[in-house]
Parts: C-alpha cells; structure tokens; sequence
C-alpha cells in the first residue's frame, strides 16, 4: 500500500535504476516509455518493433523491469547527448511514433489550384447567372417574375370595359 501511494505521489519515481534511466531519456526526448523502446529497438536491430514482440518485450519491461540491452544502451546515449547539450528533442526522428506530433499539413500546390479553380468557376458562374436574370425583378424570393409577365399584354382589358 506504501509503494501506491508512494507512485501516486511522485509518478516520475522509480525504484529500478535502469527503469529510471529509460524513464529519464523518454522525458528527456518528450516522449513515452514504450516509445522509447521502439526507437531503440529500430536503432540496435534495424527493424521495427511488431505484433507479439512488441507486446512481450513491453510486458516484460512493464511488469518484471526487465530492460533490454539496446535499450539501456539508447537510453544512456541520449542522456549523455543530453548533457553535451547536444540534444534536440524536437528532431522528427524521434517522434515518428507519435499520432500527434505530426501536424497536417496543406494538401500541396497541385490541390491547392484545384480548390481556387474550383472555386474561381462557382464565383465565375454566380456572376454569369446573375448577368442572365432578368433585372426588373418584382421579388427577391420565388417565384421570379419580372415586370412583362405581371403586366397584361392589353391594358384596356384591365379597365372592366
């Protein structure tokens, strides 16, 4: 009950010191645990980290502290990077895993003219309807009936004869 509260209390405390040294390089890197995994894993076998695995080694550093060479190895050249300052944390490498980390972007040049010719051709078209509506309009709402066709085409039938 000691050690929950105690991890309650100060997350970021870990009791095993190569846990710790994973932990201190994910801060480090502004990333997760896990991630920080994947990222050494790729580095020290050239692959990526998949299906069972990846669950596995995450189980066994999660539930038994078991951290893999490669991964203390990663861990410790990030902190010393670190230290020389010569760490940026924002470098996109190191954040290829993260869904949000990538922003989206505008769609490109060649989507960007399709969507201001599209829209050039709608603006284009109101103006050609709008010349080719009659101009002497008896109402703004429909039905549309312009001044000829409200008007009799004998004036004399109006008078009651």
């Amino acid at each position: 009950m000691a050690n929950l509260l105690q991890t309650l209390l100060r997350p970021d405390r870990e009791e095993d010191p190569e846990r710790a040294e994973v932990a201190q390089a994910a801060n480090l890197l502004q990333i997760g645990e896990f991630q920080l995994l994947q990222l050494a894993y790729f580095e020290w076998h050239g692959t990526e980290l998949r299906g069972k695995l990846s669950d596995d080694i995450f189980q066994a550093y999660m539930v038994y502290s078991k951290v893999p060479v490669w991964a203390r190895h990663y861990a410790r050249r990030i902190s010393l990077m670190a230290e020389l300052e010569d760490l940026d944390d924002n470098d996109p490498g190191y954040h290829r895993y993260d869904s949000e980390y990538y922003k989206a972007l505008p769609l490109g040049a060649r989507r960007l003219a399709i969507a201001v010719f599209c829209l050039a051709f709608v603006l284009c078209g109101a103006i050609f309807v709008s010349a080719v509506v009659p101009n002497s309009v008896t109402s703004i709402l429909p039905p549309y009936f312009n001044e000829k066709e409200l008007t009799p085409a004998n004036p004399s039938n109006l008078r009651g004869s």
